[in-house]
């Protein structure tokens, strides 16, 4: 029997529907809601065929996990991952992000919502089971993780090495080596792994690193930007420079 998840909130729903990032058996809304928006998204649903079901917001309170559903959640399947290969098919100059070790639901969400949001083509992962988290992730990244390509990688190393072969430059960020920010060049094919919490960036993949970087800090704080600020600066200097340069 397939598991069905819950994905809480209008957002993260039209971004699920969007996306087709999962398949959604019923969607069920608060019986008084009955506002313009919350019409208009019935509609958009009733016309895609997922069933739609009005029940008391009691019924919807028990289902969901948090409190910011808005009286609207969804019964979805398993996200739908795709291959390394499809996260660069058809793009002359992919930009590709691994987030390695985030532990946190909030702060991985966070990082993907900045990621879609500066245009990254793809997010790898590891085969961490965040379905568990599912409609944390998915409200917290304001439904962007349902928005964004995503492939899963059994180690970095594998990641790393199939984006080489492809001609994408390997990057990264750390004292060691490296270059200012704004001094890199990211407006190159590159695949740009951000650390995590705890591990930080394995020794392997700064030995075979085409670009280390680091993030210029204004004092000397002895400390360093969480890895959801240090991918938010990340990736809209690559905006920047690919755009606006």
């Amino acid at each position: 029997m397939t598991k069905e998840y819950i994905l809480e909130g209008r957002l993260s729903i039209e971004s699920a529907i969007k996306g087709k990032s999962r398949r959604i058996s019923r969607i069920y809304i608060d019986k008084n809601k009955k506002n313009r928006d919350t019409k208009n998204f019935e509609k958009m649903v009733n016309n895609t065929g997922i069933k739609v079901k009005r029940v008391k917001r009691e019924v919807i309170d028990e289902m969901a996990q948090g409190k910011t559903h808005g009286g609207i959640i969804a019964k979805a399947g398993e996200k739908r991952f795709l291959s390394l290969e499809t996260l660069i098919n058809n793009k002359e100059n992919p930009f590709i992000v691994m987030l390695d070790g985030i532990e946190d639901p909030y702060n991985f969400a966070y990082a993907v919502r900045s990621l879609y949001l500066a245009g990254v083509d793809g997010v790898v992962m590891n085969p961490r089971n965040w379905m568990k988290a599912t409609s944390v992730v998915a409200r917290a990244s304001a439904g962007t993780t349902e928005l964004m390509p995503m492939a899963v990688a059994e180690n970095i190393e594998d990641a790393a090495e199939f984006f080489k072969d492809k001609g994408l430059t390997l990057a990264c960020t750390s004292n060691r080596n490296s270059i200012p920010l704004y001094e890199a060049d990211l407006a190159v094919p590159m695949f740009l792994l951000i650390g995590g919490e705890k591990r930080g960036i394995t020794r392997s993949f700064l030995d075979k690193a085409d670009t280390i970087i680091q993030i210029p800090y204004d004092r000397e704080a002895g400390i360093s930007l969480a890895a959801t600020s240090a991918a938010s600066v990340l990736a809209f200097e690559m905006m920047r420079q690919r755009k606006f340069k």
